[in-house]
């Protein structure tokens, strides 16, 4: 959508004013003065007013043609967080629905113990259950996060990427569960912008260089299509559009394609016909199959099986005009409006009435959702399953009885068994497709028929968890696993501590059945000596800790260090500290599946006799690890010690290509340990690199140096 660079109370007065003609709006101008007050002598990182922002929130959300309370809820939206305001002041001018939309975008402050994932969470938390209770609080806060986005050049370059992966992995996905396509598409565009600057800014020329060329055969296969339809008495409007940047970046990345490969993206304009009428869809359809061929495979109905999000279409690819295919969506004009606005294009607020319960049945998504934020405490997990639940692109199974679930994109029969019951996904043996035996980690498709077979005896696999993609899947599995780990856990803290015990002449069912227990476990933070003794054997306690907390005048020999503790004291990071839940000086040892170095977003992990072991969050091995010896880990500082990370480029095959690519490394300050070539039969060298880096800010350097070589396609950072 466009909008003026600045934002005066009177642009959204007029927008209003466009589709509400003749509305009150004295709601409006009573909150754009009283932000205006509350906002007196701000100022945001652009220089500009702070007032610019809120102005800017309420005029995209009139732009969506929203209700009166909301755009006042736009332009207060950030008075309590930011500002001497409270809630009750809010509510006491306002009302209980401004005030409750308000609430609902403000962050929570008071948590200054929980550390910045624990925040985040409870954040995400809050903004779920105002959703289900309103779910305009989320259009308030997309628009928020849209203006946030569109302004985000002036934040420091670390702040920029944290802001625009967040919006990617939850604003954008929301804003497709929603329906709102030009939301997400721009929230998409300018993550990507953020995320990947070189790749955004050769993929953004090469794409408007195509379209250009393309223009003459755009025009003729709408002007075919037009007149093929004239020629049966159907009036249509034919459109032409280009795919956005992000979702043509990722399709390169799917087929394993570089930025210069784009010629082999078939879809990169695609073509849109808009009829009135249902009927009129399907006649389209027959009509430009009989014109050009369809490719097989490539049909999808989303009329007759309309998408969770409320989207209809029909989506068909043929062989064109000059040999090449064609994508072209045909639909009604209501179902286009639904598709670009979505939940906007169906509110009912400005009548004075809520969703109805059938319309709010659309939205079972968020009904899981909440489900998932009442289940899942760990903070680390929820947000995991937070951004899987919302993962946008979804398939269409069927139970033998012809009842329909809606899976994401790669599900399996595992995932389906738990979307049916979670017994079932327990117990979960045997699964047929279309009355095909499958493997459990077959990969379902939209349309197949899928039968579980279950037996008492099965029990849920850790290895599930490597395949697995609903979050509800994953959480059931992990609960079970917690669970058959945690009576582990305790049969081993029971035998270690009163092996330990016996050794000091202590009996331990004598000070378990003693208040002494309570009082030690509760020393260590733990609500009963049953959460201690578990502790004890996750090996987060030692049982001599146990011991002297409950027998401190004794003062026993400390346990002998074995050889197997001394060798982990080898792993210390030289010259790196990470802090542990504000501990410093943990033994710990950085991963060598990940290679983390400084910098890098982190999470330990609590091994049995090796200290805590640091993994990259986006270590592929992290999602198998047991939540329980999770911990929160981060860097310090460093000294400059050096890290080894594995490097993959691909590059042009041609003379002094090596050296280019060692000269770019050398003018990074870096050393290279180790360097390997492939060459391939399309004339392309891959470089399989191992350097060295002091932390993640020396890595982009080194990386940005490789992508500057001319001939290099693509730099990626690998795991082992």
């Amino acid at each position: 959508m466009n909008y003026p660079r600045v934002i005066r109370i009177s642009d959204i007065l007029d927008q209003i004013q466009g589709y509400l003609p003749g509305a009150n709006t004295h709601l409006v101008e009573k909150a754009y003065v009283f932000a205006a007050r509350a906002h007196a002598g701000q100022i945001r990182k652009s220089g500009e007013p702070y007032l610019a922002h809120p102005l800017a929130v309420a005029y995209i959300l009139a732009q969506m043609r929203m209700d009166l309370p909301t755009i006042a809820a736009g332009l207060l939206h950030d008075t309590v967080e930011d500002s001497a305001v409270t809630l009750e002041d809010i509510r006491r001018h306002f009302g209980e629905e401004v005030a409750l939309l308000v609430d609902g975008v403000t962050k929570l402050s008071a948590l200054p113990q929980a550390s910045r994932l624990q925040r985040e969470a409870e954040n995400y938390r809050k903004m779920l259950l105002a959703m289900a209770q309103d779910l305009r609080v989320i259009l308030v806060k997309l628009a928020d996060r849209l203006h946030n986005m569109r302004t985000l050049e002036f934040q420091p370059e670390e702040k920029r990427r944290r802001i625009a992966r967040e919006t990617l992995d939850i604003y954008a996905p929301l804003a497709s569960r929603l329906g709102i396509d030009w939301l997400k598409q721009e929230l998409e565009d300018l993550s990507f912008r953020y995320l990947y600057p070189e790749d955004f800014r050769r993929l953004k020329a090469e794409v408007e260089k195509r379209v250009e060329a393309a223009q003459d055969y755009v025009e003729e296969v709408k002007r075919i299509i037009r007149e093929r339809l004239a020629e049966q008495g159907i009036e249509a409007r034919v459109l032409g559009r280009t795919k956005h940047l992000w979702s043509v970046y990722r399709k390169l990345e799917r087929y394993g394609l570089t930025i210069e490969e784009l010629d082999q993206i078939y879809d990169l304009i695609g073509f849109r016909v808009i009829v009135k009428t249902v009927k009129e869809c399907y006649e389209v359809l027959g009509i430009i199959h009989a014109l050009w061929p369809p490719i097989p495979g490539r049909f999808k109905d989303y009329i007759s099986m309309p998408k969770p999000n409320l989207y209809q279409s029909l989506h068909t690819t043929v062989m064109g005009p000059e040999g090449k295919r064609v994508e072209i969506q045909i639909r009604t004009e209501e179902m286009d409006r639904i598709a670009n606005e979505g939940i906007a294009a169906h509110w009912l607020y400005k009548e004075g009435r809520v969703l109805t319960p059938g319309q709010g049945r659309k939205f079972e998504w968020l009904e899981r959702l909440v489900e998932l934020q009442k289940e899942l405490q760990n903070p680390r997990e929820f947000l995991e399953s937070l951004r899987l639940d919302l993962f946008p692109e979804e398939v269409y199974v069927f139970t033998p009885k012809g009842d329909i679930k809606v899976l994401p994109r790669g599900a399996t029969p595992v995932d389906f068994a738990y979307a049916i019951h979670t017994e079932v996904g327990h117990h979960c043996v045997r699964a047929w497709v279309n009355d095909r035996l499958v493997p459990l980690d077959h990969e379902l498709h939209t349309g197949d028929v899928v039968r579980i077979e279950t037996s008492p005896s099965q029990k849920p696999s850790r290895d599930w968890l490597k395949f697995v993609k609903t979050s509800r899947a994953r959480s059931r599995i992990r609960q079970w696993l917690r669970q058959e780990e945690r009576e582990q856990a305790l049969a081993l803290g029971r035998e270690v501590l009163g092996r330990e015990f016996r050794k000091h002449r202590h009996q331990l069912a004598d000070f378990l059945d003693s208040p002494l227990a309570v009082k030690v476990a509760q020393s260590f933070n733990f609500k009963t000596p049953e959460e201690m003794i578990a502790a004890v054997g996750y090996g987060k306690l030692t049982p001599y800790q146990v011991l002297r907390r409950a027998f401190p005048e004794e003062k026993p020999l400390p346990p002998r260090t074995t050889e197997k503790e001394t060798d982990s004291r080898d792993y210390r990071a030289q010259g790196e500290v990470l802090s542990v839940d504000g501990m410093r000086d943990v033994l710990f040892h950085l991963s060598r599946c990940c290679h983390p170095v400084p910098g890098d977003e982190v999470i330990g992990y609590i091994t049995r006799g090796r200290g805590i072991s640091v993994h990259r969050v986006d270590c592929p091995n992290v999602a198998l690890l047991d939540e329980e010896r999770k911990i929160e880990v981060r860097w310090e500082k460093s000294n400059g010690a050096v890290h080894p990370v594995k490097l993959s480029v691909l590059t042009q095959d041609r003379k002094g290509m090596l050296a280019e690519v060692s000269g770019a490394i050398t003018a990074a300050e870096a050393n290279i340990l180790k360097a390997e070539v492939d060459t391939t039969p399309d004339r392309r060298a891959i470089f399989h690199l191992v350097v060295e880096v002091t932390d993640r800010e020396h890595l982009e350097r080194i990386m940005n140096n490789l992508r500057s070589v001319k001939g290099v396609l693509r730099v990626r950072r690998l795991f082992s």
